[in-house]
């Protein structure tokens, strides 16, 4: 079923952070940060590939995903929809569901053998993809994406992801210089907004997590 009326974008912000927090989604450690894959340390992490093991969760967020792409894009604006490899593939099958849409998904690099094809399933010139992930923090793994479905012929104007950080200069406009619109659910402010709203973390944890969000390149473990 098409997904056609639900909350304003800001309670799905704030639902969307919850459900987060919810499962166990969200991880915050000032004590011992984490370290992503640039190798820089952060008190934060976030793991969305624990939503496919929550239906419950998982469908509601799959169906403000599908009415944030409507919304926000157009309720007409797209052919095809595609999953990036590998957390975006659940996700933009799930969503193409909804949008009664053929799915396609696209590999990080050309698999090595046979057609040595980037792009799976059928995606046909002229086609008007949106590109389905779970996340994006900087920007840069969707642009290598973009590039892949544009060679086919097809355009790609948007990506749509369930979580955006939200906390680095210039995401938006790279995307946007790029001719790619970005559509999220919420960002790491959603979510401290309703970790602080629950009471889920102690108030020294907290506090060092929004020291991060406010500078994330220059932060450093207490």
């Amino acid at each position: 079923m098409i997904p056609t009326s639900f909350p304003s974008k800001e309670e799905i912000a704030r639902l969307t952070a919850g459900m987060l927090i919810e499962i166990g989604a969200i991880d915050f450690n000032a004590a011992e940060p984490f370290t992503h894959a640039s190798g820089k340390q952060a008190p934060t992490y976030v793991d969305c590939r624990k939503l496919i093991s929550f239906p419950r969760i998982r469908a509601t967020l799959m169906d403000f995903l599908s009415i944030s792409i409507m919304r926000e894009a157009g309720f007409e604006a797209f052919d095809n929809v595609a999953g990036g490899e590998t957390a975006g593939i659940p996700f933009g099958a799930l969503v193409a569901e909804r949008l009664a849409l053929p799915m396609t998904y696209v590999r990080k690099k050309p698999k090595g053998y046979g057609r040595n094809a980037r792009i799976e399933g059928v995606m046909t010139e002229g086609q008007r993809v949106v590109l389905v992930e779970d996340l994006t923090t900087d920007g840069g793994s969707k642009l290598s994406f973009v590039d892949a479905i544009r060679e086919t012929g097809a355009t790609c104007s948007a990506t749509a992801v369930i979580f955006y950080y939200g906390i680095f200069d210039g995401v938006e406009k790279t995307l946007g210089d790029h001719g790619v619109q970005l559509i999220h659910l919420c960002t790491w402010w959603d979510v401290l907004a309703e970790a602080k709203a629950r009471g889920a973390y102690d108030p020294q944890t907290l506090t060092a997590v929004e020291a991060y969000l406010n500078d994330p390149t220059q932060w450093k473990p207490a």
